[in-house]
C-alpha cells in the first residue's frame, strides 16, 4: 500500500516537538497550554454501534486523559442519523464542542476547521505517515489543508447466511452482483427469505448504494470535481440492476427500514444477505449466538470495477476553529492514537486502526478470533484496506460529494426507480440536476 506523507514539518518544528515529547513522556505538548486552572474539553462523538465501546471511551479513556491533564472532559454521544444536523447547528452558532467526531469525512465543514496537519505531524514521529485512504479522506488539495484527523475506520463486508446459500449450491455465498440476484431469487422462492440490501435513506443504504454504483463504474463526481453521474450509461445499468434485484429477491420492508433496519432483519433471519459493518455480527455473537454461527463474511461483491467497497465508517475528528480549547483538543486527538490497540479491543474488532503499527497482530487476530464461531470467520477482512476506497473516490473527499452523501441523493435516486416513480433515465437526470445544483453552490461559495 503506497504511503502518503503529511506536510513535512520544518527543522525548527522537529526540534521543538522532539523536545516537548522528551519533556512529557507519552503525551505530546502543544504550545500555549496553560496550567493556571483546570480546563474543560467538550467532545461530540457519533454513537457507536456497540454501546460498550462508548462506555469505555467516555468512562475510561476520556476520564483518565482528563485526570492526567487536569481537564474536565465532557463527552456527548449523538446518534449517527443526527450527526450532520448537530454539526450544522454548531457551525451556525459558532459554538458547541471543541472536538466533533464524524463517522464519515466532514469535507463540508472544512472552512470551520483548523488545519490538522500539526496533529498528523506529531503522530508521525511515533507511528509513521498516514496511508492514502486516510489522506484522501481528510485533505483538501486545493487549500493544502487537513480539515480533519482520522484515527480509525470500519470496513463494510457482505454478511450472508451460510445455510441459506448452501441450500442453493453457493456455500461460499454470492461472489458477484449477478449471483446475488440469481441466488437471492432462489432463496426467496425456496424459503420465503428475501435478500436485504438497505434501500431506505440511512447510513447503511448510503454505503451500500454508493458502493454498488461505483462497482458499476459510475461516479458522482470525477477526480477533478466534475459532475459525472449522468455521463455514463452504467448509472442506468446500476439502477436497472437494483430494481431487478428488488423484484426478484427483495421485500417491501426494505423501503421502510430505518437506521440499522438491515441489522435487525439479519438477527431475526428475515434476510439472506446484507452489507454492513461487522458490528452486525458482533451484536449477533452477543445476543443471538446460534444465529451468529450461521453468518459468514465476504469481501464486497465483484462488479465492473472489480472488488470495490466504501468503508461503513471513517472516524474523522474535527477541531473547530471556534473551539474554546483548541490546544487540549489537538493533544487529545494525538494521544488517541496511543490507545488504538485498546480501541480495537473495546470495539470488539470493529475499529480498524489508521496506523497499522498500533495493532501489529491485526491479521493474526482476524484469522483466530476469540469470539467468532468458527474462529477463522473474520479472516475475510485481512485484505480490507486493499478493497476499500475513500468516500469521494476517484478523487479526494470533497464538499460536493459529501453533501450528496448527507442529503441521500443516491438512495433517493434508487428508491424512485425501485418503487416505479421514475424510470431509470429520468431518475438519473433528476439526480444529475440535483448534484449539479450542489456543485454550483459550492463553486460560488
Amino acid at each position: 500500500m503506497p504511503k502518503v506523507r503529511a506536510t513535512k514539518p520544518s527543522r525548527r518544528d522537529v526540534v521543538r516537538l522532539a523536545a516537548a515529547t522528551a519533556a512529557v513522556g507519552p503525551f505530546v505538548a502543544f504550545p500555549d497550554r496553560t496550567l493556571a486552572s483546570q480546563q474543560t474539553l467538550k467532545i461530540a462523538k457519533w454513537a457507536h454501534f456497540l454501546p460498550e465501546y462508548d462506555d469505555w471511551f467516555a468512562g475510561v479513556l476520556a476520564k483518565e486523559w482528563g485526570r492526567q491533564h487536569d481537564t474536565k472532559v465532557v463527552v456527548d454521544h449523538i446518534p449517527v442519523e443526527r450527526i450532520h444536523a448537530a454539526a450544522t447547528a454548531e457551525v451556525a452558532t459558532g459554538g458547541g464542542h471543541d472536538v466533533f467526531m464524524f463517522p464519515w469525512s466532514p469535507a463540508e465543514f472544512q472552512k470551520h476547521a483548523i488545519d490538522h496537519a500539526e496533529i498528523y505531524q506529531t503522530v508521525a514521529f511515533k507511528f509513521g505517515n498516514l496511508d492514502r485512504f486516510a489522506h484522501r479522506s481528510t485533505f483538501d488539495p486545493t487549500a493544502k489543508k487537513y480539515f480533519a484527523f482520522a484515527d480509525s475506520w470500519i470496513p463494510a463486508p457482505l454478511h450472508y447466511f451460510e445455510d441459506y446459500w448452501g441450500e442453493i449450491g453457493m456455500p461460499l455465498g454470492p461472489v458477484h452482483y449477478g449471483s446475488l440476484r440469481s441466488g437471492g431469487k432462489q432463496i426467496r422462492e425456496a424459503f420465503g427469505v428475501p435478500c436485504g440490501l438497505a434501500l431506505a435513506p440511512s447510513l447503511e443504504s448510503n454505503i451500500t448504494l454508493h458502493t454498488l454504483l461505483y462497482a458499476f463504474r459510475s461516479h458522482v463526481v470525477d477526480s477533478a470535481g466534475n459532475v459525472t453521474i449522468g455521463k455514463t450509461a452504467l448509472t442506468i445499468e446500476a439502477l436497472k440492476y437494483v430494481k431487478a434485484l428488488y423484484e426478484d429477491a427483495g421485500t417491501p420492508d426494505q423501503l421502510a427500514w430505518g437506521p440499522s433496519g438491515n441489522v435487525r432483519a439479519m438477527l431475526a433471519r428475515k434476510t439472506s444477505a446484507t452489507i454492513n459493518a461487522i458490528s452486525l455480527l458482533r451484536t449477533a455473537e452477543k445476543e443471538e449466538p446460534e444465529v451468529s454461527s450461521k453468518i459468514r463474511l465476504s469481501p464486497p461483491l465483484l462488479g465492473h470495477a472489480g472488488v470495490f467497497g466504501f468503508p461503513h465508517v471513517t472516524n474523522c475528528s474535527v477541531v473547530w476553529n471556534f473551539a474554546q480549547n483548541q490546544d487540549g483538543a489537538k493533544q487529545f486527538l494525538a494521544d488517541l492514537i496511543d490507545n488504538s490497540r485498546t480501541a480495537y479491543e473495546k470495539s470488539a474488532g470493529c475499529n480498524f486502526p489508521i496506523y497499522q503499527k498500533t495493532v501489529p497482530n491485526l491479521i493474526a487476530r482476524l484469522e483466530d478470533d476469540p469470539r467468532a464461531d468458527p474462529p477463522y470467520k473474520y479472516k475475510e477482512l485481512k485484505d480490507a484496506l486493499f478493497w476499500t476506497r475513500n468516500l469521494g473516490f476517484p478523487g479526494y473527499a470533497n464538499p460536493v460529494g459529501m453533501e450528496v452523501f448527507n442529503s441521500f441523493v443516491i438512495p433517493r435516486m434508487f428508491i424512485s426507480v425501485v418503487t416505479g416513480q421514475s424510470d431509470p433515465e429520468d431518475a438519473v437526470q433528476a439526480a444529475e440536476a440535483e448534484v449539479t445544483r450542489i456543485a454550483d453552490r459550492w463553486k460560488q461559495a
